[in-house]
């Protein structure tokens, strides 16, 4: 157990400056888990299943860092540090070998005493505040960002919460706790057991006066035994830990012909995590950004045809028991097809049937949940993943199709109601605000301009010249061979034509056949077929043009003749 203390220190060296720039705000995790019989035994399957699936999830995430060290402690007969500080993206072998052991750790034995167990976890407590102080000393090389470190610390237990907590804030009074950004007791219950430990509101404010006292904050969360419950604590350190400024400004007219607006400030929370920071093949979420992007691969050939996305319907829904906050991505609009390989009767029968799904669907206001699974096993050996959509109908003879999220990427979100009414004051203000706003029965995007155009038009046009033709530069003239340059005598006579005959260029500007000898384009040599113009400029010119001349120097005088 000394040598992992000691290796935690020097483990991963030189990450903390990538740490500190990518998420200052989101602190190191350590986790200490109480393993003391005879709850162990109750809670070790569910809580080291829920572990190892957030640890699969949270070192498989791309994007910026949301949780940059983990330390992970167990007590049982003593405190035992199972991990010490790690990196968790790209560690996953070392996370599931250390929850493995974890779930090693026999739920039978002898039972301790309370003073033996508050002791151990103190210790435990104290154990991790002094890795991390050290390994801030080992790494930061520098004082960037040193400022901004911290540590959360999450205590799981079985046993009464009040109890831990007390005991906690007695050992720890006397004790540096600068770095300790968030002390978390979670009590893991049994639903039977529910409601044995709830606290009186005296023993409430006692306690808070206690933990202000400490100059730490300590929480208590009752979480039920089962799998699911247990990942969305842990989830909870995906989610930014913010709380220095508020994320929000609602602005609202004020209805007292100030020009000052009302503001109401908010935070912002993420409701899920998005598939596309999960790079796998083929993708969790199908995209919906175009129809491309929504098809499966074609495999083979490049030219072998795509085969056709098929979705599965596993339940109807309800309208109004569906939550705008599970749904990601853009949605598609589905109408019936017009494929020009079926035939008409299988595209008549085919349109009946679309026509009878969205007037069932939009009569009973219900929506289709569907479901994609994989056409193909990972490499890895394993079942794949399943993409889910939901099917939504419309007024017309349209479906929209859009992603809805699983359960592996909720983040844990406190959706909190009020049995009270709202203050009359506020309601006047409110309702004053949106008085001054324009009502309209219906949503219209061609009244909204993002100034998109005019954007992406004076973006071109800074990064490209004013007059790009004027300053181009002249192409130098190559070496001519002396058999590609006519006399001077020659030149003289085809400059005499150009002058006299520049009405038969102007009216058949044609591609030269020869352009060997010069880089300028003129009309092509007079053919038998093609009879003499006789609007010419001038009698001179007209001789000229009956004349018979050899193919080299009528294509050298159409040459000189549009110069």
């Amino acid at each position: 157990m000394e040598n992992r203390k000691r290796q935690a220190g020097s483990s991963n060296s030189g990450s903390l400056i990538f740490w500190s720039s990518s998420c200052p705000r989101q602190p190191a995790r350590v986790l200490i888990v109480e393993a003391l019989p005879p709850w162990w035994s109750e809670t070790c399957t569910v809580l080291c299943d829920a572990l190892d699936n957030f640890l699969s999830l949270a070192c498989s995430l791309d994007g910026p860092c949301r949780i940059p060290l983990l330390s992970l402690y167990a007590i049982s007969r003593q405190q035992e540090c199972l991990l010490p500080f790690v990196q968790v993206r790209g560690n996953l072998a070392r996370l599931n070998s250390c929850v493995e052991e974890l779930r090693s750790i026999p739920g039978e034995g002898c039972i301790i005493g309370a003073v033996r167990g508050a002791y151990l976890l103190r210790q435990a407590v104290l154990d991790s505040l002094q890795q991390f102080k050290q390994y801030i000393r080992h790494t930061c090389t520098t004082n960037q960002g040193s400022n901004n470190l911290s540590v959360e610390i999450t205590v799981v237990t079985s046993q009464p919460g009040r109890g831990i907590v007390r005991q906690l804030e007695m050992g720890l009074k006397d004790t540096d706790l600068v770095v300790l950004k968030r002390l978390l007791v979670v009590q893991i219950y049994n639903a039977g057991d529910w409601g044995a430990d709830t606290p009186s509101p005296e023993a409430t404010h006692a306690e808070t006066e206690d933990s202000l006292m400490l100059g730490t904050e300590i929480d208590l969360q009752h979480v039920e035994n089962t799998v699911f419950a247990i990942e969305m604590v842990f989830k909870l350190w995906l989610q930014e830990q913010g709380g220095e400024r508020e994320h929000l400004h609602l602005l609202l007219p004020n209805p007292l012909d100030n020009p000052i607006p009302v503001c109401i400030k908010c935070d912002m929370q993420e409701r899920l995590i998005s598939p596309a920071l999960i790079p796998l093949t083929p993708s969790l979420g199908v995209k919906t950004e175009s129809v491309q992007d929504f098809l499966p691969g074609a495999k083979g050939s490049a030219s072998k045809s795509t085969a056709p996305q098929q979705l599965k319907a596993i339940k109807v829904l309800h309208a109004d028991g569906v939550c705008e906050s599970v749904l990601y991505g853009l949605p598609l609009v589905i109408r019936p097809t017009t494929c020009w390989q079926l035939d008409w009767d299988e595209m008549e029968t085919n349109h009946s049937l679309f026509h009878a799904l969205c007037h069932t669907l939009r009569s009973r206001d219900l929506f289709l949940l569907l479901q994609v699974e994989p056409a193909q096993r990972s490499p890895a050996g394993g079942t794949g993943v399943n993409s889910h959509y939901i099917l939504q109908s419309s007024p017309t003879l349209t479906l929209l199709l859009k992603p809805i999220v699983s359960r592996e990427l909720l983040l844990p979100c406190t959706l909190p109601t009020s049995t009270l009414d709202p203050a009359p004051h506020a309601v006047q203000i409110v309702q004053g605000c949106l008085s001054q706003l324009d009502e309209e029965f219906m949503l219209n995007p061609l009244s909204m301009s993002s100034n998109l155009y005019q954007h992406l038009r004076s973006r071109g046009l800074v990064s490209q010249p004013r007059y790009p033709y004027r300053f181009q530069p002249t192409p130098l003239e190559g070496p001519r061979t002396t058999g590609s340059r006519p006399p001077r005598q020659q030149q003289a006579h085809s400059r005499q034509v150009g002058a006299n005959s520049r009405v038969r260029a102007t009216v058949a500007p044609l591609p030269s056949s020869s352009s060997s000898s010069s880089f300028s384009l003129g009309p092509p040599p007079a053919k038998a077929s093609r009879p003499a113009l006789s609007f010419l400029s001038s009698s001179g010119g007209g001789r000229r043009a009956s004349t018979p001349m050899h193919q080299g120097e009528e294509d050298h005088e159409n040459s000189k003749i549009i110069q």
